[in-house]
């Protein structure tokens, strides 16, 4: 397991759920939840500036079936911009986030948290859960997971292992 701090990021049009873990990739956690649109590259890396982290996971919306639509194909431009943005500071990946909101959902409802409370919270609880299971992942593996977002070219794969 590789020692750092990571940030994650849970990309919405409207908000944008950004999560931390502790050096030794033990605990996720709650961070922020970033307006989306303008500003939000600017507010991005000024948290990664903060935090220092080895890495910034993007969660990449995919089907049931692993298919990338839309969605998936605007988080891998958003993930680019970030990647040259940050270039030479942070890594950025982009991991398969299928079932994240509907657990952190599930998660804050056991917690006591009403329909309403859930709603400023749901976006940091999906990135939350984005970074516990790549830290799960990576622990498991002994390797990163994911695509490595490069800063000089169009996003694609980087050779690296997607989650199952």
């Amino acid at each position: 397991m590789r020692v750092g701090v990571r940030l994650a990021l849970d990309l919405g049009q409207a908000r944008i759920g950004v999560a931390a873990c502790d050096p030794e990739g033990r605990l996720a956690y709650p961070v922020a939840t970033v307006p989306g649109g303008a500003g939000e590259l600017e507010e991005l890396c000024r948290l990664v500036s903060e935090y220092q982290p080895l890495e910034v996971i993007v969660g990449l919306p995919r089907s049931l079936t692993g298919a990338e639509g839309p969605a998936a194909t605007g988080i891998r431009a958003r993930a680019q911009h970030l990647a040259r943005a940050l270039a030479g500071v942070a890594a950025v990946r982009l991991v398969d986030e299928r079932f994240t909101t509907v657990t952190a959902a599930r998660m804050l409802r056991a917690a006591g948290q009403s329909v309403r409370q859930q709603r400023r919270r749901i976006d940091a609880a999906a990135a939350a859960e984005i970074l516990d299971l790549t830290l799960a992942a990576e622990r498991t593996r002994g390797l990163p997971i994911g695509e490595l977002v490069s800063a000089d070219a169009p996003g694609g794969p980087s050779g690296e292992v997607d989650m199952p």
